[in-house]
């Protein structure tokens, strides 16, 4: 019997865990899972759920000990705890969010034991290193000259269960959709010039993107794109750019956000106890004895009466008198708290993954250019069962799989860029649903030039 050990149980892990489960009679394994909170879900003879704060280094030594495979998915800043037990015992690990100088800390260790880690394995990042490499890597392979490689993906709402004016539900961590953006100006390269965005001018520099049977969506610019021609062999290349998408609307509005304040996290709210949600969103406009405090927001924000923006604010309730009841939070944390009222997914809701890769090249022998596209959209079950579920633990799945059955012999630290990762993972997942549909265009026809 092979030990797989799971940190973190929160909502990214649903379909991970259901994979493994599945197919833990067929491979003899048990699957141990330990978070900071209890766990609603039933132990089996297969699966055990129990508690446990990852910084608690005896008992997380004790059960990496005994582990034979172990996966992460707790936020990246605990996974340097796991990290350093698995090197202290020999153990792979595997998790889903973004390589962290933390982690790349243990890459000579790493080698040096000959183990295999794997990081950055879910949806995006995860995912999207797959899609855009196998993609990559056939163009080269051609003979062809990549121009410009772009690419995109949001966690939506389902059409059907699309009912507020944002056309958005949080379907992962809402802390990170408050946050986004602020770790420092978005980059990329746009026809061989560098680009920069800063994050007070990040959400009115989006473009629109159509995407076949799902309609339009507009995207705003992610992180550090240059980071990409590394880590995608893509040295020389003339446009890179990486972006999150959104319904049409949502950037324009969410900047009044942005704006105003709202999203700061770096200094905590005085008498936030006795404020209510109006009283949250005066405390950031000016002073005046009789206007009221949507006219005071609307004449800020220069809103025209008449703009779909107000309809947005106005549902949300931030102008009722509700009151906040957190003792201690950020500008950042109160908005959180108020959006996860509004945006929760209701039990019979569906969420959508939407992900979208452009690729320019010059074709080898007519030398002209060509537009590649490949869109996937994965559509959830349930407020449960996810899309965003399925799409972050089902690469994560896979990978554990391959690893548990030797398919995957790699050692060292890893993104899954690697064809040895990539191209057996994308095969399965097919058969779960999640398949990129290509379309080929003549470039100049839809408007590229070089």
């Amino acid at each position: 019997m092979k030990h797989i050990l799971i940190f973190g149980a929160g909502r990214s892990c649903n379909t991970l865990i259901r994979y493994l489960a599945a197919n833990a009679d067929k491979f003899d394994w048990k699957i141990n899972i330990f978070d900071i909170q209890e766990s609603k879900n039933e132990n089996s003879a297969r699966v055990t759920y129990s508690v446990m704060n990852v910084k608690d280094e005896t008992a997380r030594d004790a059960e990496v000990k005994i582990a034979d495979l172990v996966i992460s998915m707790l936020p990246a800043r605990f996974h340097k705890y796991v990290a350093q037990s698995c090197v202290k015992f020999s153990k792979n690990l595997l998790t889903a969010s973004y390589e962290t100088a933390e982690l790349t800390a243990f890459r000579s260790d790493v080698q040096k034991k000959g183990l295999f880690f794997l990081n950055e394995c879910g949806l995006d990042p995860g995912l999207d290193h797959m899609s855009a490499m196998n993609l990559i890597d056939r163009i080269k392979n051609g003979g062809h000259t990549l121009l410009a490689f772009e690419s995109f993906t949001g966690g939506l709402v389902a059409p059907e269960s699309d009912d507020n004016p944002w056309n958005y539900k949080f379907s992962w961590n809402p802390r990170n959709v408050v946050v986004a953006g602020q770790e420092g100006p978005a980059k990329f390269i746009q026809n061989g010039k560098y680009k920069y965005i800063p994050y007070n001018r990040l959400f009115r520099r989006t473009e629109l993107i159509e995407i076949d049977d799902f309609g339009k969506f507009e995207g705003y610019s992610n992180r550090d794109s240059l980071k990409y021609i590394e880590q995608y062999s893509l040295q020389g290349i003339p446009t890179i750019y990486r972006g999150t998408l959104r319904r049409p609307g949502f950037c324009r509005a969410w900047n009044v956000f942005v704006q105003l304040g709202l999203t700061a996290d770096n200094y905590f709210l005085e008498n936030v106890e006795n404020m209510t949600y109006r009283d949250f969103i005066n405390s950031f406009l000016y002073y005046h004895p009789t206007d009221s405090v949507e006219l005071k927001l609307y004449r800020a924000m220069h809103i025209d009466q008449d703009s779909d923006i107000i309809p947005k604010l106005v549902w949300l309730g931030i102008f009722d008198d509700t009151k906040i009841g957190l003792k201690r939070a950020t500008p950042a944390q109160v908005l959180e708290h108020i959006l996860k009222e509004k945006w929760q997914l209701q039990p019979n809701d569906r969420d959508m993954v939407v992900m979208r890769h452009k690729f320019i090249y010059r074709d080898v022998e007519t030398k002209l250019p060509m537009k590649l596209t490949s869109s996937l959209v994965v559509l959830g079950e349930n407020n449960e069962h996810t899309a965003m579920s399925k799409t972050v633990g089902l690469p994560l799945a896979v990978a554990a799989k391959l690893v548990l059955t030797e398919k995957i012999n790699l050692k060292g630290m890893f993104i899954p860029t690697h064809k040895l990762i990539y191209k057996p993972v994308l095969q399965e997942l097919k058969q779960h649903g999640i398949e990129f549909k290509e379309k080929l265009h003549d470039a100049e026809a839809v408007g590229y030039s070089f």
